[in-house]
């Protein structure tokens, strides 16, 4: 078997880390303290997934190349699962609330159903369940 990473660490650029913040706390995501100061936050995901949340002025720090325009281009689709059609639904509608925009309109193959929305920065989401039976 090839390599099997322990954890996922995705590094997003975000305007305005506190309205980043709120936002995901409304989904209902929490942030673990110890990597959280006025440049970034680790945004839990699952226990072994996290995003980063870097002010783009720290986000820069890390790359030379140009942060892409999310009101125009997309670099990136993340894609989360869910445990229900229901939780799907409830996930992306708390995100509309918040501020996020609506991407994609819900797709239901049956055995999969998706949808899809902007956060506030204009990364895209996408938030799916399968059936255990079509996995």
């Amino acid at each position: 078997m090839g390599f099997q990473a322990g954890q996922l660490f995705v590094n997003l650029p975000v305007d305005n880390l506190q309205n980043s913040i709120n936002f995901f706390t409304a989904l209902g995501f929490e942030f673990n303290p110890q990597y959280t100061d006025e440049n970034a936050t680790c945004m839990i995901i699952n226990g072994n997934t996290f995003a980063m949340l870097l002010v783009k002025e720290f986000f820069n720090t890390f790359t030379s190349k140009k942060i892409i325009d999310t009101s125009g281009q997309t670099e990136v689709i993340l894609a989360i699962s869910a445990s229900s059609k229901t939780e799907v639904d409830e996930l992306v509608q708390k995100a509309l609330a918040a501020g996020g925009k609506p991407f994609n309109n819900p797709v239901d193959h049956g055995f999969m159903y998706n949808w899809s929305f902007q956060d506030i920065d204009g990364h895209l989401w996408e938030v799916m369940y399968m059936e255990e039976s079509a996995q």
